[in-house]
């Protein structure tokens, strides 16, 4: 079985969010499967650089004029990567330019991927080809209308990452992009008028995955579905619908063997734990102080994400003799808020804004709550890291985060089964009460440590993922 990824992102290369932790684990784990697993990416400057040593597979005429597909290895996984500088070789985000507005042709840079994804399926190469192409995101969603528009056989599964961004493009760029007519209508591609990349691969998929199964249910709801929840509901009631959670890439992320933190340590050995608690609380300036639970954010400094709802209950954690540590960029008033808690709280408030790789590992290593209060989320990794590292989450009942976090209740508790902490409101009143309950488990360092032991012996890996890939891409294949 021979697998074709499609995506924009990919781990550690080139990253803006979530989609290339997937990208860049997902494959290596279905080839660990026993599955033929190869990755569809343009050739953004990060990639060119991270993947020097490629080979032409090809030169091709294409909508966007002439294009050579390249093909090297990263990471023990083959990559495809589109060799168009005129297209990609741009700094800064793969979406945008350095004042944040989209680049204006990005229809025509994403159309490409689907385009050449379609070639590929074709027998572009003529050394492998794929029997799935599995597209993720609405970058890569034209894959599966060009798939489809020429009648190839190859099955298409569709990954939606975020319904949130959709691509969305004028209807003039049709016959550009080489969109034949009778695909934009409702039963097809278009969306209010407009050209939707999303909709292209929701509609023209074979099958449709979530990252989550919660998440999977929650787009079919018009809550969740940006406009899309009829089409998701029809595909759900086909069986072309399903979830299958995200994983943890246990090479980067594992207490064990994480050379970022202070100390290594394990379930069986949490003291060490508290050597990277010191640390964190010493270069965030706070009050080194072992007894004071210490209360954490490594997130994007957004509404989605539900920050406001931690400024609303950050005076109750911090009279309950919390500390708080944050992380991240975004929202300026969101950025400008937490950085005023910080210097009303010195000792207290620890503020870093911007985003830093190694820094997120010390954050998670050494705090003992890690705060994920989105108002939705697709999946969610943060959490997934907290469980590993036995700094248990603290979430909103939505998602992955429903789908992964066991509330610290008192039934769950005598079970066994508790791992963190839900709330259901996006409210600040209903954070507090989850910070609450944590505060009185904190107070319980026997109750607490078994928390965490059991936290952090959940499978999340990414072979769990892959097995159910692998098992979907064999039903479509028969």
């Amino acid at each position: 079985m021979q697998v074709l990824h499609v995506c924009s992102e990919l781990f550690p290369l080139l990253k803006t969010g979530g989609l290339a932790d997937v990208t860049g684990a997902l494959p290596a784990a279905q080839i660990a499967e026993g599955t033929d697993v190869r990755v569809l990416i343009p050739g953004f400057p990060d990639i060119m650089q991270g993947i020097p040593d490629t080979e032409l597979v090809r030169n091709i005429e294409t909508f966007a004029g002439p294009v050579g597909v390249r093909f090297g290895h990263f990471r023990g996984v083959g990559v495809y990567v589109i060799d168009a500088p005129a297209l990609f070789d741009r700094a800064g985000s793969p979406y945008h330019d350095q004042s944040l507005y989209a680049y204006p042709d990005n229809h025509r840079r994403f159309a490409l991927l689907g385009w050449i994804a379609s070639e590929l399926a074709l027998g572009l190469d003529n050394f492998w080809t794929p029997d799935i192409v599995h597209a993720h995101d609405w970058h890569a969603g034209m894959a599966c209308a060009y798939i489809a528009a020429r009648g190839h056989p190859v099955k298409t599964v569709f990954t939606v990452h975020n319904l949130a961004y959709q691509g969305l493009f004028s209807a003039v760029h049709l016959h550009e992009l080489q969109i034949p007519e009778s695909f934009f209508q409702v039963y097809g591609l278009e969306f209010y008028g407009q050209i939707s990349f999303l909709k292209a691969g929701l509609f023209f998929a074979d099958h449709i995955t979530a990252v989550s199964p919660t998440y999977a249910h929650e787009i079919t709801l018009p809550a969740f579905g940006y406009g899309m929840e009829g089409l998701l509901q029809e595909r759900e009631s086909e069986g072309r619908l399903s979830g299958i959670l995200n994983g943890v890439d246990e090479a980067i992320w594992d207490p064990q063997t994480d050379i970022l933190l202070s100390a290594r340590y394990s379930a069986e050995n949490l003291k060490a734990k508290a050597i990277n608690k010191a640390y964190l609380q010493r270069v965030m300036g706070l009050d080194v102080d072992d007894t004071k639970p210490v209360f954490s954010v490594v997130s994007r400094l957004t509404s989605q994400k539900g920050l406001d709802l931690v400024l609303g209950a950050l005076p109750g954690i911090l009279e309950q003799g919390g500390q708080m540590v944050i992380l991240g960029a975004g929202d300026a008033v969101l950025q400008q808020a937490f950085l005023a808690a910080a210097a009303d709280y010195p000792g207290q408030v620890g503020v870093q804004i911007g985003y830093h790789e190694a820094f997120s590992h010390r954050i998670i290593g050494g705090a003992d709550v890690i705060l994920v209060p989105s108002r939705f989320e697709p999946c969610g990794l943060t959490q997934l890291y907290g469980l590993k590292y036995g700094t248990l989450p603290l979430v909103r009942r939505t998602g992955g985060l429903a789908d992964t976090v066991v509330d610290c209740s008192l039934e769950n508790l005598a079970d066994g089964t508790a791992s963190g902490f839900v709330f259901e409101d996006s409210t600040p009143e209903s954070l507090s009460q989850a910070v609450r309950r944590a505060m009185v488990l904190w107070t319980r360092q026997k109750h607490w440590r078994h928390v965490q032991q059991h936290a952090m012996s959940l499978d999340f890996t990414w072979q769990v993922a892959a097995h159910a890939y692998n098992l979907l891409y064999t039903r479509l294949l028969k």
